[in-house]
């Protein structure tokens, strides 16, 4: 079979791009012949007499595409006529096929969130029309700069190190399946590797620190509450401020809060100490937030530094340091880490294991501590 790329000029001003298939002839009842042929129109089209530089960069790049797909097509025809394999569905789309992997993870609710967040800064690069056949390995070095240089976080600030190494890896695992069902011959992903993940510096409060923080005043009472609270419990800002007095729960002479992660949307069931219980305030209705008033704001994280410079703690200290204080906290007390991994919240041990770091940094300093004999 011979492929074939034409151009079919239109009333409206536009080329259309056609692939043309033609495999051989045949002969009629008189003798003619009769060539066979058939087409199909792309997707794709040109600018019949392009007026500026972007009619004809959407040219030179519609003819690329178009080049790719022809490519392609012979490639699945001569797979398939020399027996290496069945013909592949390259015209499946990309978003519609991620969308159904998704689906299938719903039972692991981590692992889902993490999916759906890799999908839609996917639609962000690309749009919702992309199918198999436009992604290459140039397509695929795009999205990992895209996740590096231009992707935000719902706050507006960059993805860490992290999210872009998961999100990347989420679409590598998505062409990998696509290999499995089919659809593709191979995956364009598998020469390009992740982003590095650099180990970060996790600011959290001792014991001495904590106790200092108590009894220095906070302009916002409800902030200094909600903070202490996150110390306690190992709670995310997050979770806290959406928390409602339905989800604070009295189980078995123990409160319990019954809630399921917005990070992870994993459900959760979190038995918390006395000591926390008091930082919850009054009990109101069950559809009424715990911490009412509780903002994320720029006056309320300049509070927050505010009310631990008068502690004279000089550390950087966010609202999510409350968290790491709880762990590192925890395994000081002699918690061992898979309970403080549970009560984390954390899918994976591994996750866990960075307080463990800060916890042997801290035993080699104590060493050191000695004076010389």
């Amino acid at each position: 079979m011979e492929i074939k790329l034409i151009k079919r000029k239109l009333k409206t001003g536009r080329t259309s791009l056609v692939l043309e298939y033609y495999s051989g002839y045949s002969l009629g009842e008189n003798g003619t012949t009769k060539a066979k042929r058939k087409f199909e129109t792309l997707e794709y089209f040109l600018h019949t007499n392009p007026k500026d530089k972007a009619e004809r960069d959407h040219n030179k790049a519609n003819l690329e595409m178009a080049e790719k797909v022809k490519a392609k097509r012979l490639l699945s025809h001569q797979n398939t006529q020399y027996g290496f394999s069945v013909e592949y569905k390259i015209r499946t789309n990309l978003v519609e096929y991620i969308e159904r992997l998704i689906d299938e993870r719903k039972a692991s609710p981590g692992n889902w969130g993490n999916w759906d967040s890799a999908l839609k800064h996917l639609i962000a690069y690309a749009g919702t029309e992309t199918t198999f056949e436009m992604v290459d390995k140039p397509f695929v070095e795009g999205f990992k700069k895209y996740l590096a240089k231009e992707a935000k976080t719902k706050s507006n600030t960059p993805l860490s190190a992290s999210s872009q190494s998961s999100y990347f890896l989420k679409l590598k695992a998505a062409l990998n399946q696509a290999v499995d069902d089919g659809i593709i011959p191979h995956s364009p992903a598998s020469a390009v590797k992740p982003a590095k993940i650099e180990e970060t510096h996790r600011e959290y409060l001792t014991f001495e620190e904590l106790q200092r923080l108590l009894k220095a005043h906070c302009k916002y009472p409800i902030l200094k509450d909600a903070f202490i609270f996150s110390c306690l419990t190992g709670m995310r800002w997050s979770d806290i401020n959406k928390l409602t007095w339905d989800e604070v729960q009295e189980y078995d002479g123990t409160t319990r809060i019954v809630f399921r992660q917005k990070k992870t949307k994993g459900f959760e069931y979190l038995d918390i100490s006395d000591q926390a219980v008091r930082y919850l305030g009054e009990r109101g209705e069950p559809d009424e937030r715990v911490f009412a008033g509780l903002k994320y704001s720029a006056w309320h994280n300049l509070a927050l530094r505010e009310w631990c410079l008068e502690a004279d703690i000089k550390k950087h200290i966010t609202f999510h340091c409350g968290r790491h204080s709880f762990a590192v906290l925890q395994l000081s007390l002699g918690t061992e880490i898979y309970t403080v991994s549970k009560l984390l919240g954390h899918r994976e041990l591994k996750t866990t294991q960075i307080y463990a770091q800060i916890m042997d940094d801290k035993k080699r300093e104590a060493v050191n501590k000695i004076p010389e004999l």
